[in-house]
Order: C-alpha cells, then structure tokens, then sequence
C-alpha cells in the first residue's frame, strides 16, 4: 500500500558540510527579477538581466486558434504562440487543462539565442501523452492540479519564441454506404480538436548553485549555511546515512565497503545469514543540493513505497543540445516543469543520468529508500525510474550513460535483493496496457516502452538494455 509519510524530521542546520563538486558552472547569468507569470497571461519583451543570483521562474503563455480555424474556439485544430520576445528561457514545453485528454498531433517551436537575432530551425516537442504520471487513484494524481503535458524540450539561453501545434488528421468520415462515385471525391481529412487551455511554458532554471572545488570550499560553506532551510534540511537528512548533512555529493564505495554498510545496516553478518548480499559497489551520486533542486517547490513531505522490485528506464526527451556542464540546469528545468507547469508533487524520476555518466538524485526521499515516482504510468509501485538526459529515438546513447545506469541498478536493485538479468512481478495501477489490479511479468531492468505503449526510451536506449543488465548483474557479483 502506498502512502504519503509526513516526515517527523525536525532539522535546523548552522552549516553545511561542504563535499566536493564535479557539476561545472556555466557563469553568472544576465536576469531581470525572477517571477511567476500567471497562466494564460501575455509577457512583453524585457530589458537585458542584470547580473546576481535567479532562482529560476516560468512564463506561461496561452495558445490561440491560427489561421481560418479562428472561428472554432475550443475545437480548433491549429493553435500557437506567434513570434514574440520574451524573457530569457531554456526549456519549453506545453499544458493543457484535462490530463486525460490526449494530444493527437504535432507540437513545433522555434527560439532565438539570448542577445542575437538568430532563430532556431523549428523543432518537434514530443507530445507523450500519459505514460509519465502519477498512477490514477493516488493522492498526487487526485490533487485537482495535475495537467496534461508534453515531454520539455531544451533550447538553450533563449529570449525569443514561436510555437504552432496541429491536429493530426483522421480518417475520413465516409461511409461504406456512399457510391463509388461519391467515395472517390476528394475530401480534406478531418482532425481531432486539440487540448483545451493549450499553454506555451518558457522555463528558466536559473543561476547554478554555489561551486564547491578547490579555493571555494570555505564560501561555498558560508554560503550553504547561509542558504540552508527547513525543506532543504529535510531533503538532507533523508541521507545522513550516506552523506554529511547538506552534502552535494553522496560518494562512491567499493564493493567490498557497499557490502559491509548493508551488513551493518541489516543487523550484523549473523543477521544476514547463509544469504549473500548481491550488490554492487555504491557509486557516487549528485544530490538535489548538488543539482540545486529549490525544495520550496514540492510537496513538502515525502511518498513511498514497500519496496523496489523493478527499474524503468527512460529518455527524457529533452534533446541533446546540452553539454554535461548544463546538466544542473537541465534538471532544474525539468524539475520545475514537472511541478509548476505539470502539477506533480516533485520531480517524477527517482534518478537522472547525464550523457557524461554523472548520476543525479530525482525525486526527495532519499537515495536508497523506496521512493514512490511519478514516471511509469500503472508501474510506480515497487519500482523506480532512471531519466537519461536525451532523446536516444535515432542518436545512440553514450557508454558512459549506459554504464551508470548499469552500475546505479546493481546498487540500487541490490539494496533490495533484485537479480537485474532476471523476471519480477508488478501490480498495475491501471491506465496503462493492463487492467488495474493485474499481475503483469516484467524485467527487473525494463524500458519504458515495456510497461506502457509508448517510443521511450527510444529505439537506440532500449537496444542497449541488454548490456547494462549484464553489467549490472555483473557489478552484483552475479
């Protein structure tokens, strides 16, 4: 049974214990004040930003009817953004009123580069419709605030926009009743109406956390200390196991250490017993602190779940026109969308990995508990999620970013006595392929795609399946 636990944490922390950090910074950004535009509202173009720190922000803007579909209001069958200047962004994606309504169509955007006049070719924004979300009947998809969504697409430091989305056609409405000469007459193709309340969101990450390498330990710690809050706090401590309090990085073990920490965990070698503990050496992961996840923007408390019988991994669809510098920033972004724009309680992931192989804590709760996602509809029960950054439909994915999901499984499955080469079953929550409540037989390493009927992980990611989970089982002692 799944639950939402109050976490009875009550932390206050004078300073943070600085760790180092490999995350690079991309420099101080340019920014006019950081604030929420409400949805549906219009922003006019904004001076250039001045320099100092941006906690990030979003601009939400309505879509309207285009062209000759004007007159169709609610049931129009083009809809965008024009061109227009707005402030700064990074990401994009859509919105729209019902979650359960599907976008069945084409969704296009073009941005121009902050301070230049250069505009982007148009690029696609994948509409994955459903397959991301909380599972129906849980308390995060029942809050009232939870909105369909597309997948966010990454464009870079950007101050101009332009978006069109089209309805995909249907078949033709003729009848096998009509003659032959009335079938062959050419007839336009109808189309689905779109999504009502269609919104464009522009979202800024803001400015990366403070570094914390060699000659900037002392004000990083300043800093964190300074900067520390209750929510963060709390985010921290879900850790403490693991990592100094307001770490930013949780380090790597060996195997032969990993395995020593669950013995002691578990009670001692006695505790144990005759069952040896297949796990893989530990590796290091940047934390929400190190990332600089804003913890004022979720839910509070924090969700699980029993346990973790299965890994889904994923794309996240975002494009690959980031550098490993910018993850931090890509994170943030997509951490914001999910909240602000989607209405999810956290980031839906539990983990994300970088094209460089950096692993990155998702969703709070912390990193070896059995937190409950929001990123495989029907399957967030006793599972958890793994987001490559990228969109791998026809790129290949990089060794490094298969290896660390390789190496993040044989710890993370391990922790709960999952062989990654072998079977496990998982009840569906329904609103997927099986009917709610059914048993369904999946791989401890599953795709995406294998639990609902959807492209991600994409065609080249999923291939690649079959190597991390040799690896992992590998990395297990297997």
């Amino acid at each position: 049974m799944r639950g939402f636990l109050a976490s009875s944490i009550g932390v206050t922390c004078a300073a943070a214990l600085a760790v180092p950090l490999t995350l690079p910074s991309s420099g101080a950004r340019a920014a006019t004040p950081a604030a929420e535009s409400p949805a549906g509202s219009a922003v006019a173009a904004a001076p250039a930003r001045a320099a100092g720190s941006v906690p990030g922000s979003t601009q939400s803007l309505p879509l309207t009817p285009a062209g000759s579909d004007r007159s169709l209001g609610p049931a129009s069958r083009e809809e965008g953004v024009a061109r227009r200047d707005v402030r700064p962004f990074s990401l994009v994606g859509v919105v729209w009123d019902d979650p359960e309504a599907e976008l069945h169509g084409t969704v296009q955007v073009r941005t121009r580069a902050t301070g230049t006049t250069t505009w982007s070719a148009w690029q696609g924004v994948e509409t994955h419709n459903h397959e991301h979300a909380a599972d129906p009947g849980t308390p995060e998809r029942g809050t009232g605030a939870v909105r369909g969504s597309t997948a966010p697409l990454w464009v870079g430091d950007s101050d101009g926009v332009e978006l069109r989305v089209r309805a995909e056609p249907e078949r033709s409405e003729r009848s096998g009743s009509a003659t032959a000469t009335e079938r062959a007459l050419p007839r336009a193709p109808l189309a689905s109406p779109l999504p009502k309340g269609l919104r464009l969101e522009l979202v800024d990450p803001g400015d990366e956390p403070p570094r914390q390498g060699a000659g900037g330990k002392a004000e990083a710690a300043r800093a964190g200390a300074t900067a520390m809050t209750v929510e963060s706090a709390t985010a921290s401590a879900v850790n403490a196991d693991l990592a100094p309090m307001g770490a930013t990085v949780i380090p790597e073990l060996t195997k032969r250490q990993t395995e020593d920490d669950l013995i002691a965990v578990r009670g001692g070698s006695e505790a144990v017993g005759k069952a040896r503990p297949y796990i893989g050496p530990r590796p290091r992961i940047i934390t929400r602190k190190g990332w600089g996840a804003d913890e004022k923007l979720r839910e509070k408390d924090f969700a699980y779940t029993k346990t973790v019988k299965a890994a889904f991994v994923h794309h996240s669809a975002s494009g690959n026109n980031y550098s490993c510098s910018q993850a931090g920033s890509v994170l943030r972004s997509i951490y914001r969308f999910h909240v602000k724009s989607s209405g999810w309680r956290d980031f839906g992931y539990n983990f994300a990995v970088d094209k460089c192989g950096n692993i990155y804590e998702g969703r709070a709760g912390g990193v070896a508990k059995p937190v409950l996602g929001a990123h495989t509809l029907g399957f967030n029960t006793d599972s958890m999620g793994i987001a490559v950054l990228g969109t791998y439909s026809s790129s290949n994915p990089p060794k490094a970013a298969v290896n660390a999901v390789a190496r993040l499984t044989a710890w993370k499955l391990g922790l709960y006595g999952a062989n990654p080469r072998g079977s496990t079953y998982l009840k569906s929550g329904g609103g997927n392929l099986y009917k709610k409540g059914s048993n369904v037989r999946l791989r401890v390493i599953s795709g995406h795609r294998d639990g609902f009927a959807t492209e991600c992980p994409g065609s080249r990611l999923y291939k690649k399946l079959g190597k991390a989970r040799s690896s992992s089982a590998r990395f297990q002692g297997r």
